[in-house]
């Protein structure tokens, strides 16, 4: 049975209307992926997304180091945004990306048991467990990233620590490091370029691109050279190559790079929350239920 929050949910990924998103949930049994291929495949939702919403807190900060050659980003999420304007958690983020540059761990758990840059004597996972006794809320380091260039690395945070951006880049000023973390904030690309795109990721683009152009009445052969002409448009809005930059829509990244002499090698782009679903609370029925206790 197909419930209201399914529908809801729905509803926001895609932007489709409550009939239809309980239609196609009704015909895929509620799958929620298989829903949202469907109602892309009718042409009726605005694009298969994934939900936006902020779904944990915390902070994502990043640092490079003086000579601009290793650089890094991280996410640390707390219970609540409150935690995120704490002065205490800002600086403890903060030690964690430098930890991160300067130690070069190889994942999350490896940073952890290392011994901390901010608190000798105390490993990082110990100066977590300290912080989360004094300022009350349980925290955990998510993911990170970590660039060494033989150009340079550039960063950028946006929102107060609600995106962090990391590029690896060649032959580029630090102000052209800028304004390529800022497109990568603003437009979200997933990969450098075309070449990038597993082709799993591609043959089901395709197919749901055919099945839109079928069910608009068209014949197959026709079909076809829609898909060909559509699937670059899909390139464009995935690919940071290939998207047009954001200070001037009629120059596309690759271009802007060559006027440059310049290249990517790397990006990294890390959003607070992103993937992590949220519990909602209702902070009513929450009092309610302290009080019968």
């Amino acid at each position: 049975m197909v419930t209201a929050s399914q529908v809801k949910d729905l509803r926001e990924k895609t932007g489709a209307g409550m009939m239809d998103c309980k239609k196609v949930l009704t015909e895929t049994d509620g799958d929620m992926e298989k829903a949202i291929e469907l109602l892309r495949e009718r042409g009726i939702a605005k694009a298969a997304k994934k939900s936006s919403r902020v779904a944990a807190e915390g902070l994502v900060a990043s640092y490079v180091s003086e000579d601009g050659k290793v650089g890094a980003v991280v996410e640390v999420n707390a219970e609540t945004d409150f935690v995120g304007k704490n002065e205490e958690f800002k600086n403890f983020v903060n030690d964690v990306a430098k930890q991160i540059v300067e130690k070069n761990p190889a994942n999350v758990e490896e940073l952890l048991g290392q011994e901390s840059i901010a608190e000798a004597g105390k490993t990082v996972q110990e100066v977590l467990t300290n912080k989360i006794a004094t300022i009350g809320e349980n925290m955990t380091i998510r993911r990170f990233e970590r660039f060494v260039s033989n150009g340079i690395v550039g960063s950028y945070i946006h929102g107060e620590g609600k995106i962090g951006v990391l590029v690896d880049m060649e032959n580029a000023t630090p102000e052209l490091a800028k304004d390529i973390c800022l497109q990568i904030a603003a437009a979200k690309p997933e990969f450098l370029n075309r070449e990038s795109v597993t082709p799993e990721r591609v043959e089901k683009e395709m197919e749901i691109l055919k099945a839109q152009a079928m069910n608009e009445g068209k014949p197959a052969e026709i079909a076809e050279k829609m898909v060909q002409g559509r699937i670059n448009k899909f390139y464009g809005e995935i690919c940071l190559m290939e998207q047009e930059f954001v200070k001037d829509p009629d120059m596309k990244i690759n271009k802007l790079l060559e006027s440059k002499g310049a290249k990517i090698n790397n990006f990294a782009r890390l959003e607070k929350g992103e993937g992590i679903e949220k519990v909602e609370e209702n902070f009513a029925e929450e009092v309610a239920k302290q009080i019968k206790m």
